[in-house]
């Protein structure tokens, strides 16, 4: 299964010809290409292995966070109830 995360563009620059910006996913920073989509600092993009493969509203951007955050404490519970 593949799997996007949104993440909020907090600078752009270039890096080895590439359109790359520096996302911030809550408070955790990583480096993603640019190159295949039009974006801006403080724009939300999806973000899949290195690479923003869409443009998202903040409101789109928050609801697939809290959806997977939601997934995360399930399979917590999952795996508590399992071990017992």
């Amino acid at each position: 299964m593949c799997l996007g995360v949104p993440g909020k563009i907090i600078d752009i620059y270039q890096k080895g010809g590439l359109k790359m910006a520096k996302v911030d996913f809550g408070g955790v920073f990583r480096e993603a290409c640019l190159d295949y989509v039009e974006a801006k600092v403080d724009d939300y993009c999806l973000i899949h292995v290195g690479f923003a493969i869409s443009i998202l509203s903040e409101s789109e951007a928050m609801e697939t966070l809290d959806l997977l955050k939601q997934i995360g404490e399930f399979e917590e519970q999952l795996g508590t109830e399992t071990q017992t």
